[in-house]
C-alpha cells in the first residue's frame, strides 16, 4: 500500500530527470483510510526524516488540510496524531504517481507502485 510516510521518499529515477523529480504527483487515485494502531513516539522520532513542504503539499492534494504549512518546533499531541493520520492511515490503492520533471507515470495497482523502468530509462 502506497502510505505517505513511503510516499514521501520516493522520488524518480528515470535516466537524466534531475529536476522536479520529488515529490511525485498522485493522480487519479483512490485513497483508502485504514485505521492504524497509534505510535506517536514513532511519529515524532520519524520527523527528522519527512520533507515537511512535500508531505503538506501532498496531503492535500489528497483533501487532507490538518497539517500546518511549516512544520512546528515542538509537536502537540494532537499534531502528532494528525501526522500519525496522515503518514500511516492514508493509503493510496489505485492510480498514479507522476514525475514533475520528465513526466514518467509510475501507477499504483492494489497498492503497490510500480517502479520498475524500461532498459532505456536506466540511468548507469
Amino acid at each position: 500500500m502506497v502510505r505517505l510516510i513511503t510516499h514521501n521518499m520516493l522520488a524518480c529515477h528515470v535516466k537524466n530527470c534531475t529536476k522536479d523529480n520529488f515529490p511525485l504527483a498522485f493522480s487519479d487515485v483512490e485513497l483508502v483510510i485504514r485505521p492504524a494502531p497509534e505510535n506517536l513516539e514513532f511519529i515524532n522520532r520519524f520527523l527528522p526524516k519527512l520533507d515537511w513542504k512535500a508531505l503538506v503539499d501532498t496531503a492535500r492534494s489528497l483533501g487532507d488540510t490538518t497539517l500546518p504549512e511549516t512544520m512546528p518546533e515542538s509537536m502537540t499531541e494532537d499534531q502528532l496524531r494528525a501526522l500519525h493520520h496522515v503518514l500511516m492511515e492514508m493509503h493510496v490503492e489505485e492510480g498514479n504517481m507522476t514525475c514533475r520533471g520528465c513526466g514518467h507515470v509510475y501507477p499504483i495497482s492494489n497498492g503497490i507502485p510500480n517502479m520498475l523502468l524500461a532498459e532505456h530509462e536506466v540511468g548507469r
